[in-house]
């Protein structure tokens, strides 16, 4: 599209719109028109994508999360379409800056984190692979909660994203479904003879589909991740006496993640669970309907993929619709659903795997619960005679009167994969070895990736253009070809030109931070970043005691040479998770205290950035000079944020834990800072149980000084926080081994502060990692799920590539 044919485009739309001029129009308003203009623009590729596959019969990928964090979408599909620059130089002859127009837009935050962004950058691989694949959610009414800090504590406002609409989604009425709850279910002869399913006194909900197109990269194809909102039947109004009656099911799709501490909030979430997955599993076999295939080829034609626990009801709703609406008899009901079915694991730890109670099934959704056991029946059934009862009592899915989600997923399904080696390494050794003896095969690992295109050719348009000016443009669509940059290691005028475009991104971030906290930093120092979830496994607090060693430090010497240090984190803690809020509040008490010290200068600084998001995160990320992941050895699954910082030059000071041993491995032990526990001397500890975290306390005298600090008056305003703080580290014994690798991580900070101060050998490392974190590509990753596990291939047929 050129200048002209886009101006052409967009001012048709402003007075279709708004009934003005562009020249008058407002950003909000130019925003929207634009987005209308860009939707216009893929809908065709939307249409004939989508034509292609059924005409070409392409087995379909549906990707089911309970969270989805796409951002913002405007740059990403200028990107994605090939006209970014033909958009940013069309609004410049109007006085209009793209990034204005950008910064209207609200983040889709549709999620909590990881699982969430992982999912979106999964999308936006697998249209750019050119992969058929769907992702399948639900489109809350708010996102996650945007984050405020009041007096240092945080604070829930919530996320109208929706307030202006959403440009980028359509609804599609024709494709709702009613999704059934509650209710007596039980079954009674047809008259065909065969059993049948009655349902009586149930509660009936309409799910609506949102459906926005995932634009690939530069190459034709717009995939369609479908999020459905919920609505009360027209049949089902008379039902509700008032509107309190009708806002307790309309909340259904408010908010992700309910309040699950009281018997409301997790009722809540398990039907919200339900009615995504009923709704995507309906509309799925409504789609395989239309191709007139008998069903024994549902599997050829169709992948379900479960990320995580949350959309595990997809296994017993599959069977339900095969056996009580089109009379598939068990057996093959249940050989189709584990051949359909994959499932990703997510985590490491037991207590995060999903339980729901029995009753609480068995009251909320009848039919699903009598699958369920029926499934565990069967499974005890096979499995006995073939494996001890021990073995087979401890992974059933029913067990006392919880129901196991993941023993679910992995029962019926035909894969189960952890997203890096170690975390897939652990699951079969430790906690999920008990499957791993019965479906050796089923197990697997696909290491996370992230999508480059947003976290390099968006974010940092500087680092980008260098390079392109260095190593050509093929690494815009082969993320691999990053590696033509270990040709210049040792080339210092491509290294000064690394150096500059990170010294740009560093004073726009310190801008920012100026603007939104009033902190000045100093754009030179070194910018320490740790972002990521509040959680006592990630150790947030870990960094917080280092920071304090410094602080300590520099009042007793203020003339020590020691280089500037800006450490900003990113983090939202759950609302319920009390100890995660006590840590934020003391990291800005902290920061508070330091960051007002005259005596310490511009030699220590603390941030705290409020409402960290996917936008924050491409603001932060192009800046980091050091990539804080210093979770305990054996906690993090794989981790995301490392590979975008890595991809953006920043150092990693890291554990052995999740995708860190990769990134070890990629870059060598030069390239990277790691210290502490691994995970077999963690689990020797569990094993042990000799650790005492008391004792490092009353043997160092660093972590005495350091953790007194919390109950003496050193930090103001913390009493309650702090000695909750110290509590949890000495009266129950440090959990994750803070204490334990304090010194270790200490030891690796001074040598990292040491080599920043060489700046040659310190942009080698940046050069060498961003070289490197190809490996780490959505790309890639997708492209292993789809050969190994979902048996799809690409189809360019409508492209410029070609067949």
């Amino acid at each position: 599209m050129t200048k002209k044919q886009l101006i052409k485009e967009l001012r048709k739309n402003v007075q279709e719109m708004y009934a003005i001029e562009i020249e008058d129009a407002t950003e909000q308003e130019l925003f929207f028109s634009l987005g209308t203009t860009i939707k216009g623009i893929y809908n065709k590729n939307w249409q004939k994508t989508w034509n292609n596959y059924l005409a070409e019969e392409q087995k379909q990928v549906y990707y089911f999360s309970i969270e989805f964090l796409p951002g913002k979408l405007l740059k990403s599909n200028l990107l994605n379409l090939g006209i970014l620059e033909v958009v940013r130089e069309s609004l410049a002859e109007f006085s209009v800056d793209l990034e204005d127009l950008a910064a209207v837009e609200k983040d889709m935050a549709l999620g909590n984190g990881g699982l969430g962004r992982l999912a979106s950058c999964f999308m936006d691989a697998i249209a750019s692979s050119g992969l058929p694949g769907n992702g399948n959610g639900i489109r809350y009414d708010y996102g996650l909660f945007k984050q405020q800090f009041v007096d240092g504590y945080q604070v829930e406002l919530p996320d109208e994203w929706l307030r202006n609409g959403n440009v980028w989604e359509i609804r599609r009425d024709s494709k709702a479904v009613n999704v059934h709850f509650g209710g007596d279910v039980y079954m009674q002869p047809k008259s065909n003879g065969k059993l049948g399913v009655v349902a009586e006194n149930e509660t009936i909900l309409r799910a609506v589909p949102y459906d926005t197109g995932m634009v690939g990269f530069e190459n034709g194809i717009v995939n369609t991740m479908r999020l459905w909102s919920v609505e009360i039947p027209s049949s089902e109004e008379g039902k509700y006496r008032s509107i309190e009656e009708r806002r307790v099911f309309e909340d259904l799709t408010a908010v992700l993640y309910p309040d699950d501490s009281n018997a409301r909030g997790r009722l809540i979430r398990l039907a919200q669970e339900y009615f995504f997955v009923s709704a995507g599993i309906q509309s799925i076999i409504r789609y395989f309907k239309k191709l007139n295939h008998p069903w024994h080829v549902l599997s050829e034609k169709v992948a379900i993929h479960i990320n995580d626990t949350h959309p595990a009801l997809c296994i017993p709703e599959l069977m339900r619709i095969l056996m009580d609406e089109y009379e598939v008899s068990w057996e093959q009901a249940w050989d189709l659903t584990s051949k359909v079915m994959s499932y990703t694991n997510h985590t490491i730890m037991a207590e995060a795997l999903e339980k729901w109670p029995t009753y609480l099934m068995k009251r909320s959704l009848p039919r699903m619960y009598q699958i369920i056991k029926e499934i565990d029946r069967r499974y005890v059934v096979s499995m006995s005679g073939i494996h001890d009862a021990a073995l087979i009592e401890r992974t059933r899915i029913i067990q006392g009167e919880d129901i196991h989600m993941a023993n679910l997923a992995i029962i019926g399904s035909h894969s189960t994969n952890g997203v890096a080696k170690l975390h897939s390494d652990l699951l079969k050794a430790v906690v999920l070895h008990d499957f791993y003896t019965i479906y050796p095969e089923r197990f697997n690992n696909k290491t996370n990736g992230i999508a480059q295109r947003r976290w390099l050719q968006l974010s940092n348009e500087p680092l980008s253009r260098v390079l392109d000016e260095t190593i050509g443009k093929s690494w815009r669509h082969e993320p691999a070809d990053l590696k033509l940059l270990m040709n210049y290691q040792n080339d210092p005028i491509v290294l000064e030109k690394l150096a500059k475009a990170k010294q740009q991104k560093k004073e726009e971030l310190a801008k920012y931070i100026q603007e939104t906290t009033g902190i000045i930093v100093n754009p030179t120092a070194i910018f320490d970043v740790q972002i990521k979830r509040l959680h006592a496994y990630k150790r947030q607090l870990l960094n917080l005691l280092h920071i304090l060693k410094l602080y300590f430090e520099i009042k007793e010497n203020p003339q020590a040479s020691i280089y500037p240090r800006v450490f900003i984190f990113g983090a939202k803690a759950a609302p319920s998770y009390a100890y995660a809020k006590s840590i934020i509040k003391v990291i800005n008490e902290v920061a508070n205290l330091v960051n007002h010290d005259q005596t310490i200068g511009d030699k220590l600084k603390i941030v705290f950035l409020p409402n960290y998001n996917v936008s924050l995160a491409e603001k932060i990320i192009p800046a980091a000079d050091v990539s804080e992941q210093i979770s305990l050895a054996s906690k993090e699954a794989s981790g995301t944020s490392n590979m975008k910082l890595m991809l953006n030059g920043a150092i990693t000071i890291a554990t052995l834990d999740g995708a860190n041993v990769e990134i070890r491995d990629a870059v060598g032990d030069e390239n990277i800072y790691i210290f502490g526990l691994t995970e077999a001397e963690v689990y020797a500890y569990y094993e042990n149980k000799n650790y005492s975290a008391r004792e490092v306390y009353e043997t160092n005298p660093i972590v005495h000084r350091v953790l007194n600090a919390f109950v003496d008056g050193s930090i103001p305003n913390i009493e309650r926080e702090g000695q909750e703080i110290v509590d949890s580290l000495l009266l129950y014994n440090d959990e994750y081994f803070l204490l334990r690798d304090f010194d270790a991580y200490c030891e690796a900070q001074a040598r990292l502060n040491q080599a920043y101060q060489d700046a040659t050998h310190w942009q080698k490392c940046s050069l060498i990692n961003i070289a490197n974190a190809g490996t780490f590509s959505a790309d890639k990753t997708v492209k292993q799920y789809a050969e190994d596990i979902w048996q799809i291939e690409p189809l360019f047929a409508h492209t410029h590539q070609g067949r």
